[in-house]
């Protein structure tokens, strides 16, 4: 099992944090995590994959301990998070990659391969989301906040942002509970208690109507350039749900589509079974 390094990197005077593992010369694999979390997140993953591939988690802009530049400095948008990722991979040597995508990484990685899909060697998507079919009831408050960017709205957003939602988010659909590590929930509300943390959040939410107004172009460029793409979804998810992993069939006909018994942090619970299908899927 190799190490894992814990590092930091200066991006166009954008501090970015990351963890990085595996083989200088192994096949590149980027690994983008999603909302409320961090690279934390895959800390049983790295692992079980690192023999193999030359690994790179990093903290998108504004979550774990990558910057999180005030809101006058740096506008919170998934256009800009992706631009400070994309320049992430280029500062690093990331010229070829598979790319595993998780909630906020979906519309950032998918970023990623509309900009460049030269440079995208496979896609993983883990309750990554590219389709409106996958778009649960559970959107219905923040859409109100997109028809209408009211105070009041966002203001009715913030009860996703507590302590108990955060938690709430690993354990919904759980079928055993004990398997659930308080470590992950814990320190996404360590980090989501920073001064200023819920404004960059709700600014997110705000900006995630453009993920969904891209979801036509990540389409066709699935199916102009026919990634290898395989998607791994906790079928039990609240915000995305299974339907938005079969879509992906609809415009790569040779998806591979997986789906496991378990919740939206599909890699509390199956780290394992998740590695062994990526490891299978990229070796092809």
């Amino acid at each position: 099992m190799s190490t894992i390094a814990h590092r930091h990197i200066d991006v166009d005077g954008f501090n970015v944090f990351y963890r990085e593992a595996g083989p200088a010369d192994g096949p590149k694999l980027l690994l983008l995590h999603g909302f409320p979390s961090s690279s934390h997140m895959f800390r049983d993953l790295i692992p079980l994959l690192s023999e193999r591939f030359h690994i790179v988690a990093p903290d998108l802009p504004g979550f774990g301990l990558s910057d999180m530049p005030s809101r006058d400095a740096f506008s919170y948008t998934f256009d800009n998070i992706a631009n400070v990722i994309d320049r992430f991979t280029e500062v690093i040597g990331f010229d070829r990659y598979a790319v595993y995508v998780f909630d906020y990484g979906a519309p950032t990685g998918f970023r990623l391969a509309l900009r460049h899909p030269e440079r995208i060697t496979g896609i993983v998507s883990q309750n990554g989301n590219a389709y409106e079919e996958g778009l649960s009831d559970g959107w219905n408050p923040i859409r109100a906040y997109w028809q209408a960017p009211t105070q009041a709205n966002r203001d009715a957003l913030r009860a996703l942002l507590t302590k108990e939602t955060t938690k709430w988010q690993y354990t919904h659909g759980v079928p055993d509970l004990s398997t659930i590590s308080p470590d992950g929930y814990a320190l996404d509300d360590y980090y989501m208690s920073r001064p200023g943390a819920h404004e960059v959040q709700l600014d997110l939410f705000g900006d995630y109507r453009n993920n969904v107004a891209l979801y036509p172009a990540f389409q066709a460029y699935f199916r102009e350039h026919q990634p290898k793409l395989l998607a791994v979804w906790g079928k039990n998810d609240p915000f995305f749900l299974p339907p938005g992993a079969e879509a992906f069939r609809r415009d790569i006909p040779h998806a591979d589509v997986r789906f496991f018994d378990t919740g939206h942090f599909a890699l509390e619970t199956h780290a394992a079974q998740i590695a062994a299908a990526i490891t299978e899927f990229l070796a092809h």
